[in-house]
């Protein structure tokens, strides 16, 4: 077990004591309102920092834990024991010619309607996506037929040793809802994605009816960490979730939308294990309904509360 008191001074050797949190409740900064406590919760403002504490952690050996805003997260009410880093200062959006450059913490909603101002298109899938670039590259975030795999250019990454790397999209190995990010240990600071001239009318009337479909179909009304399971073979999961009665079914504060199967809601101040029992029951039901596994596409991550 780490020395917390020793971590304190080795980070104020590399960052400000005002980026510098400890003890800080997660669910105040995650889109799920979800989350107990981080040891050492940490808003960098450089790529420099991010460097010197991925470098610091390995030196003194305490966990790391990347968040973006955790729309597609849910964090246990123990929280995450060590250092938790959230880039939500990373968020500079510019472009250049037919490309849009944007730091990992911007809204790719953001990204995209930066991209309609420029009048490029090939962004108008992400106008409803609730998370960050770097999250939309971590999970390859997609929506009505298209994905960040198709406009991704590269992007440039801490490794896991600290050290500052450009990565291509091909790099990523980019599929349905997953990318090798995890798995290589490394942390988005920033992505280019290339685009192509269109007209703005036309961008913006696909992103206003992409919008209409978004708003008149999905409860944005509630926190919630989007699209639970990822899509069976052969099936649509908020189907077989819709056809199993499960709709309105409540654990806690958490609910299955009565608005879309397919959604969890933090109805009345849900508790991580509340959304973790209702995934599981709904994950049930369905088997036994229709002998269909559901497979999460929501990350759960963190401590059981003691």
């Amino acid at each position: 077990m780490y020395n917390k008191e020793t971590v304190y001074k080795e980070l104020l050797n590399v960052m400000h004591e005002e980026n510098i949190k400890r003890d800080e409740m997660l669910r105040d900064h995650l889109y799920t309102k979800l989350g107990g406590k981080a040891d050492f919760f940490l808003t960098p403002t450089t790529y420099e920092e991010v460097q010197n504490i991925v470098k610091l952690s390995n030196k003194v050996d305490v966990p790391f834990t990347l968040l973006g805003n955790g729309s597609n997260l849910i964090v246990k009410d123990g929280g995450i024991r060590g250092i938790v880093l959230h880039l939500k200062n990373f968020d500079d959006i510019k472009s250049n010619d037919q490309q849009i450059v944007a730091q990992s913490g911007a809204a790719i909603i953001d990204v995209s309607r930066r991209a309609l101002a420029e009048r490029l298109t090939g962004l108008e899938f992400a106008c409803g996506i609730p998370g960050t670039v770097g999250g939309a590259l971590f999970m390859n975030a997609g929506a009505y037929g298209g994905e960040i795999k198709d406009v991704l250019d590269y992007c440039y990454v801490v490794d896991r040793h600290g050290e500052l790397v450009k990565r291509t999209a091909a790099d990523l190995e980019l599929d349905y809802r997953h990318s090798n990010i995890s798995e290589n240990g490394d942390i988005v600071l920033e992505a280019t994605f290339s685009l192509k001239p269109g007209e703005y009318e036309d961008i913006k009337a696909v992103m206003d009816d992409l919008t209409y479909k978004r708003e008149s179909k999905q409860p944005l009304e509630y926190p919630s960490c989007g699209s639970v399971f990822k899509r069976p073979p052969g099936y649509f999961a908020g189907k077989l979730i819709q056809d199993s009665s499960l709709q309105g079914t409540n654990f806690g504060g958490a609910e299955v939308s009565t608005k879309h199967a397919g959604f969890i809601v933090n109805k009345d101040n849900a508790t991580a294990k509340d959304y973790i029992s209702l995934i599981e029951h709904v994950q049930k039901t369905v088997k036994e309904k229709f002998d269909v596994e559901l497979e999460r596409e929501v990350r759960i991550i963190g401590e059981d509360l003691e």
